[in-house]
């Protein structure tokens, strides 16, 4: 592939992201979403399917390495910052409440999923995938709360400092956790399909892995607050987390776990002090979700194919992953927060924003497919239930006055 390709196909990406993001802004929607939809008009269903010349010359088959390295590098760099804006202290310290509700939201869906996952099986799952892998992955994927995504929901809508974000973004922050040590354990599952021996092994060295990260690393860590009050989050301390984060995302992928959890975890172990990872945050965002990130939305989008969703069953599984994946996140933390006291409004409210998926469900879901799990078919059913459940948490949220 040619420099002038690779600057075209990058060109069109962003531009495609910027405007939708910009549109889906002015309707209210946060601007993930808008990217999400582009991401999703790219690609072979729209794009291609009415332009397939310009389509052709634009994503040509030499792109895609490029272009998927580039998105690969801005996952890394999000999946850090995940784990950045999680504070392990706060979610250790977060009352019954919290944590019954987050785990009954992340227990239910995940039920619903291994239930759907009979169902999908003979037909949607990946060629040469155990019944085990697919029914977790299905799991996993329906109890996703998009914790980033979320967090500017709420502070849009000022709710970050009330009772009602409080407790979402702390049950959030949990289900994040949850969700990337299941998918840790799905990964280490498909890897070692062939011999339990093997997946021994990795389970262990995944759990020494986290007990090092959690521990002697984390203390390490401590170390880098000096020379954020020395030098600010410039060039030496940015390279020296990039540096913590890509040592992470090697070793986890060297145990036979996805890169994206040592990503996550080298950001859970970081210094959290309020100023300093405003400050981080910003710096590293400004790079990923500015050109990296497109790219990653630009790649589901090519790999989303409606067109494969013919006939009336086709249609009806998506249906019914979508009613799924709402009914087990929005009943699921909706109920158990009126069972902890609250009113039905805020009890309704935390289940809808429970309920939202973004960008966090398409990492996972572009795990599935690379590892196997999921089918084509399956993989564009998926994506579509991620993009309905995060459109409908504003609307929801205005409908109810929140």
């Amino acid at each position: 592939m040619n420099t002038e390709q690779l600057i075209l196909s990058i060109g069109v990406i962003l531009l495609a992201t910027r405007l939708f993001g910009w549109i889906f802004q002015r309707m209210g929607q946060p601007r993930v979403v808008g990217e999400m939809t582009a991401g999703i008009v790219l690609g072979p269903s729209l794009f291609g399917r009415f332009f397939p010349a310009t389509f052709a010359h634009v994503f040509p088959p030499s792109s895609m390495p490029a272009l998927t390295v580039l998105s690969q590098l801005g996952l890394l760099l999000f999946m850090f910052v995940v784990g950045l804006e999680v504070d392990l202290k706060s979610i250790l310290k977060q009352r019954a409440a919290v944590v019954l509700i987050s785990n009954i939201s992340i227990v239910l869906p995940l039920a619903l999923g291994v239930g759907l996952a009979t169902v999908l099986y003979p037909q949607l799952a990946g060629e040469q995938v155990s019944f085990s892998s697919f029914a977790l992955f299905m799991g996993t994927a329906m109890s996703i709360t998009a914790f980033p995504v979320l967090a500017r929901i709420l502070k849009e809508r000022h709710l970050l400092g009330t009772a009602l974000g409080t407790i979402a973004i702390s049950s959030a922050a949990i289900d994040d956790i949850s969700a990337w040590l299941l998918l840790a354990v799905l990964t280490a599952m498909v890897h070692s399909a062939q011999s339990w021996h093997h997946l021994a092994v990795t389970l262990l060295l995944l759990v020494i892995f986290v007990v090092i990260m959690l521990v002697p690393i984390r203390r390490a860590a401590s170390f880098l607050e000096p020379l954020y009050q020395k030098q600010g989050a410039g060039m030496e301390y940015i390279s020296t987390l990039v540096l913590i984060l890509l040592a992470a995302s090697w070793t986890t992928e060297r145990l036979g776990v996805h890169a994206l959890f040592g990503a996550f975890m080298a950001g859970l172990v970081m210094p959290k002090k309020e100023p300093m990872i405003a400050r981080v945050v910003e710096r590293i965002e400004s790079l990923s979700l500015a050109l990296l990130l497109p790219l990653f939305f630009a790649l589901t989008g090519l790999r989303t194919r409606v067109d494969l969703l013919a006939g009336r069953s086709m249609w009806g599984y998506t249906a019914a992953i979508v009613a799924t994946a709402v009914l087990g996140k929005l009943a699921g933390a909706a109920f158990t927060a009126r069972a902890t006291g609250m009113n039905w409004k805020d009890s309704l409210g935390l289940g809808v924003l429970m309920n939202t998926r973004g960008l966090v469900e398409l990492v996972i879901l572009n795990a599935g497919l690379d590892l196997g799990v999921l089918s084509p078919p399956l993989f564009t059913m998926m994506v579509l239930m991620a993009l309905v459940t995060t459109l409908m948490t504003t609307p929801l949220l205005i409908a109810m006055k929140i």
